[in-house]
């Protein structure tokens, strides 16, 4: 089985791709996340999973590595981590009541072969007070969180509903998807192969 590499320092992603029980190291990737002019949350997304990808892969030619990233969208904003607890409720005043799709893009890479794909993960938001928010920003701190939310811990309190074809890409790594995309790299997480 070929080595496989994590191009993320995400602990939410490194716990996810845990879950698949497959030996593989973390190097996180150094690149700008900066959105583009006019870059959507999807292609944002996507271009930075490739690039974690790749600059990780030009050191390990023979390795799978795996490049993830996730940006949140309400309407034509983009929301990234907030950092601070003054952002984190600014986020999520601005999402309340209203309709979020969390884009979770992830790239393989070995050598040439490359292969990709976006999850997208929609939640309405319930209707929040200024109160809600300071309550579960002071709880939570979801700093570190796109758009503010730490979907499994108490995040999953402010929302009305969820839709997804798989239930991990909100958390970052979507690994219905990522099961599927090993297996295209020569890695059964079942072992079959």
């Amino acid at each position: 089985m070929p080595a496989l590499i994590l191009a993320s320092g995400s602990v939410y992603r490194r716990q996810m791709l845990t879950r698949l029980d497959l030996d593989f190291d973390v190097i996180p990737a150094n690149i700008d996340e900066s959105a583009r002019p006019g870059e959507g949350g999807q292609a944002l997304a996507e271009r930075l999973s490739l690039e974690k990808a790749l600059a990780v892969a030009g050191n390990y030619p023979e390795a799978v590595v795996i490049g993830a990233d996730q940006v949140a969208e309400c309407g034509d904003r983009l929301l990234g981590k907030p950092g601070t607890a003054e952002r984190a409720r600014e986020q999520l005043a601005l999402v309340s009541g209203q309709t979020v799709v969390f884009h979770s893009a992830m790239t393989m890479v070995r050598g040439t072969q490359r292969a990709q794909a976006v999850v997208p993960t929609t939640l309405k938001m319930r209707a929040l007070s200024p109160e809600r928010i300071a309550a579960y920003v002071a709880r939570d701190k979801p700093f570190d969180c796109a758009g503010a939310m730490r979907s499994e811990s108490f995040g999953v309190a402010m929302v009305e509903s969820i839709e997804s074809d798989d239930p991990t890409a909100l958390i970052g790594l979507p690994l219905i998807r990522c099961v599927q995309m090993l297996e295209q790299f020569g890695i059964d997480c079942l072992g079959a192969g």
